[in-house]
């Protein structure tokens, strides 16, 4: 399968991450693009100081992982700028409201937003994993719209039924229902009933 990656400004990159690794394991090609909030993001979640360089951001993400292709936020030549390109999902996550709302509004100011946009125009599967909380009605309004036009809207929200040990744990809950949304196979979580 071949999947794209958006990553935004809102909490979450540990998501996001462990997205990526699961995607890899399972075989799939996938591009990745970062939004400059997404950089703050991962820098401070994942390594623990915003002022961590980009390059080593990128580089702590992707270590270890092939088939992995970052690609600029301006890269408009990206296959994921396409609707002619042959891709089996998207994902934005963490996916921020400021995504939402450019998203909801039928805007493109970077590659994260025109592969979302492709997705929907060819009905292709699009997942979306905001994780702010609480929520306006501007918010409210906006996810709704983009569920009407397609999207999948899978909040970061882990359940807690399968009696989580670890923070690992309850990433892996969302991360084994993206997966799920996408049609990737998985055992991540327990799943309800077994």
């Amino acid at each position: 399968m071949r999947i794209f990656l958006g990553i935004t400004g809102a909490s979450g990159a540990p998501y996001a991450e462990r997205l990526l690794r699961e995607l890899v394991a399972a075989g799939c090609e996938v591009g990745v693009s970062i939004s400059d909030s997404g950089y703050q993001v991962l820098a401070t979640e994942l390594c623990g100081d915003q002022a961590v360089p980009r390059d080593e951001v990128r580089a702590r993400l992707i270590a270890g992982l092939d088939g992995v292709t970052v690609h600029a936020l301006d890269d408009y030549r990206s296959p994921y700028a396409s609707g002619s390109a042959r891709v089996d999902g998207y994902v934005v996550c963490p996916c921020s409201m400021s995504t939402v709302g450019t998203l909801a509004a039928g805007a493109m100011a970077n590659l994260i937003h025109r592969a979302a946009s492709v997705a929907l125009k060819e009905g292709r599967r699009l997942v979306l994993v905001p994780r702010e909380t609480p929520l306006s009605a501007i918010h409210l309004e906006a996810l709704l719209r983009l569920r009407n036009a397609g999207a999948v809207i899978l909040f970061a929200a882990p359940g807690f039924y399968h009696r989580p040990a670890t923070i690992d744990d309850l990433v892996g809950f969302v991360v084994a229902r993206i997966l799920d949304q996408l049609g990737v196979e998985n055992a991540i979580a327990k799943r309800w009933g077994q």
